[in-house]
């Protein structure tokens, strides 16, 4: 290991050779690729001086994967971009990061340009945003290999760029070269980018939620080329997410981050079979676990993560955590060996207790409780229908390019869609982008007449409306939740008049307003004295809070949500999930529920209709379709979940669906990694 530039006595107690072999590659071996010590970044803000990162230590070493996992504002992405030295000028930025024994800190950004792309690269979230619209594909991937090999020749440029993108399973690539961002989808864009990434055969590789928002099939297929990536290049990898169950089918170590500091780092199997730390524990217990049957609600972590620009006195996790005690509320714990001589590192005073008492998740947080009854009493068969749709099929011209664009054809996006929802249940429709969920949510919203098939909303067939009357007074009782909260949400307007809103466009008087408004606020767990507040005063989880009490707000009898809980942390995720669960308890109402997380689907769904290429292949009772898929795409889906747990993740076999047949994923990776 190089020489830090820290005097700390700790120092010994963060080398990871110490670290006894617990998961796939044991122990790490030889000196680290990069060092950090004592980082810390802060900035200046209207609000005050945000501390954004505080004292991190850690080592990469070359073919392993470090995994930060923490809640939005917690300091991962800071963390991430300091190395790279992409934050901007009003960053102050102290302590050591030593690449190779080189300090890249107080480096210029000229000098960092050198490093950028060959030594150190970088795999954002959002891919589209990463490239550029008017280049084509083979022009960025040139750019990113010219900027630091000019001397390379035309056709040196074209046969590596051709050997990229075959290596991150592009097909066709050497026409494919000439095709443009916008011509690819999303998960093909995520593997441009990640080609462009190892162009140059980094030492380093930071990839940033690089699988937030992507289908559960194509997130496995990033996460099987990021591991192609590393076995091409032999970086060290930076993964930074919030989705534990990618954390523990990728990473060798994880450091958990919380309000801006590392509070437990530990070898992948060791955290999660001991977790140390009640911030740690709370977060794994948020999850749900889609290769179990639900049991019992999920316990989200009460509160929020605190300011940056005012931390609190001592342990910052102490006003949200159960052990708090007067100790915690006064002095902020150090960064400890849980053992001596181990690499399992801890951050809180109750650490010694913890470890003596061998205390659990179960033991820390409140007893679990059992999910609640829906309807026990009543047989599904005998209960009202909310919604059937039947033979539902919606179709998309096919235009040319050119300046006159004359129809090729038609594209078909539901084809002959059916299924039912009875009051008080959830029927959950998964498939991948593209499958058609989304557009058949929309035929239902829409309340027209579909062109082939039937709608029928609460008895009345969509047909059968006869003016824009009959379908306002329908779509009181259909109302529907969107995936970001801040875009359904007017930023000009306080709370009180979004709320007010849909009351409004009802008919309802000022008197009623006002206490229909109390009643929604306290219905979904937000004071109500915060009605004058606007939603950029919220946090994500309040604001998706507010989008809920807003489809409320006129007492439908269903709810359609489309992916309202995707861009949520674990934590807050528990939180709504629990709302919902609620809601449907105490109104008895039913959810049409789209989403890509299957954890999540399986937790919350009664029932399944999984879609594909817009045919429903697979509809029954959630648990039936979990355990017993029939189906050959349903089982490919099912096997593309990640599990949170690294064991697991280790030893199942994941399945790809490809031409009507079901093969190992194992058999499309290069023979390297086979």
């Amino acid at each position: 290991m190089s020489d830090t530039t820290s005097t700390t006595t700790m120092d010994d107690t963060l080398r990871y050779e110490l670290l006894e072999g617990n998961g796939p590659k044991g122990a790490p071996t030889g000196d680290p690729v990069m060092s950090v010590r004592n980082l810390r970044v802060s900035f200046n803000t209207e609000a005050g001086v945000v501390h954004a990162v505080r004292d991190v230590n850690f080592d990469l070493w070359g073919g392993r994967t470090l995994g930060i996992v923490g809640e939005s504002g917690s300091g991962k992405s800071v963390t991430a971009l300091s190395l790279i030295g992409l934050l901007d000028d009003n960053a102050h930025v102290s302590g050591s990061v030593k690449l190779n024994g080189e300090e890249l800190i107080g480096k210029s950004d000229e000098e960092m340009s050198k490093i950028r792309g060959a030594r150190i690269s970088m795999i954002f979230q959002d891919p589209l945003s990463a490239l550029t619209p008017m280049f084509s594909i083979g022009d960025q991937l040139a750019e990113a290999l010219l900027i630091h090999n000019p001397d390379m020749t035309k056709d040196e440029v074209r046969k590596r760029c051709i050997e990229l993108l075959t290596l991150v399973g592009i097909t066709d690539p050497e026409n494919r070269l000439d095709a443009y961002p916008h011509e690819f989808s999303g998960g093909m864009r995520q593997r441009v980018v990640i080609a462009i990434a190892i162009a140059n055969n980094p030492d380093i590789i930071i990839a940033d939620e690089p699988t937030t928002a992507l289908d559960v099939t194509i997130q496995a297929q990033i996460l099987d080329i990021l591991k192609v990536a590393q076995k091409e290049t032999g970086a060290a990898v930076v993964l930074i997410t919030h989705d534990l169950g990618v954390v523990a089918g990728t990473a060798d170590d994880v450091m958990v981050m919380y309000a801006g500091r590392a509070v437990e780092r530990a070898s992948i199997d060791t955290l999660f079979e001991r977790p140390s730390q009640p911030y740690t524990m709370g977060l794994l217990g948020a999850v749900p676990k889609p290769h179990m049957p639900a049991e019992h609600r999920l316990v989200p972590i009460k509160g929020n993560p605190p300011s940056l620009a005012a931390i609190p006195a001592g342990c910052p996790f102490s006003p949200r955590c159960p052990m708090a005690t007067d100790e915690c509320r006064v002095t902020e714990p150090e960064l400890l060996p849980l053992e001596e001589g181990e690499g399992h590192l801890v951050s809180c005073h109750h650490m010694d207790e913890i470890r003596d008492k061998h205390l659990t998740y179960a033991d820390v947080y409140p007893a679990l409780e059992p999910l609640l009854p829906k309807w026990a009493d009543v047989p599904r068969d005998q209960r009202p229908v909310v919604l059937e749709v039947k033979d539902l099929v919606k179709t998309f011209p096919i235009q040319g390019k050119g300046l006159i664009r004359r129809n090729k054809g038609t594209m078909t996006a539901v084809d002959h869609a059916s299924f039912t929802i009875h009051e008080g249940e959830t029927l959950a429709l998964v498939g991948e982008s593209g499958s058609g969920k989304s557009t058949t949510l929309m035929q239902i919203m829409d309340l027209v007449v579909p062109e082939e098939g039937t709608i029928t909303v609460l008895g009345k067939k969509t047909s059968e409306l006869k003016n824009a009357r009959d379908r306002r007074e329908l779509r009181r009782n259909l109302q529907i939740i969107f995936q970001d909260p801040m875009s359904s949400l007017d930023p000009r307007m306080p709370i009180y008049d979004v709320l007010a809103e849909p009351l409004e466009a009802q008919g309802w008087d000022k008197t009623k307003i006002n206490k229909r408004i109390g009643e929604l606020m306290y219905l979904v767990g937000i004071n109500p004295d915060y009605v004058d507040r606007f939603p950029s005063q919220f946090s994500g989880g309040q604001r998706q809070r507010i989008a809920i009490a807003r489809a409320l707000a006129t007492s439908p009898k269903l709810l359609l949500l489309d992916e309202p809980i995707a861009s949520l942390d674990v934590s807050i995720q528990a939180g709504i999930i629990n709302l919902l669960e609620d809601l449907q308890v105490q109104l008895k109402i039913s959810y049409l529920f789209v989403a890509h997380d299957l954890a999540v689907i399986r937790h919350i769904s009664d029932t399944v209709a999984v879609m594909h290429l817009g045919k429903i292949v697979e509809y029954g009772d959630t648990e039936e379709v979990f355990t017993n898929p029939q189906d050959p795409y349903t089982k490919a889906l099912l096997s593309a979940i990640p599990i949170p747990d690294p064991k697991v993740e280790r030893t199942r076999e994941r399945l790809v669906y490809r031409d009507g047949k079901l093969i190992p994923a194992s058999s499309l990776l290069p023979k390297s990694l086979k």
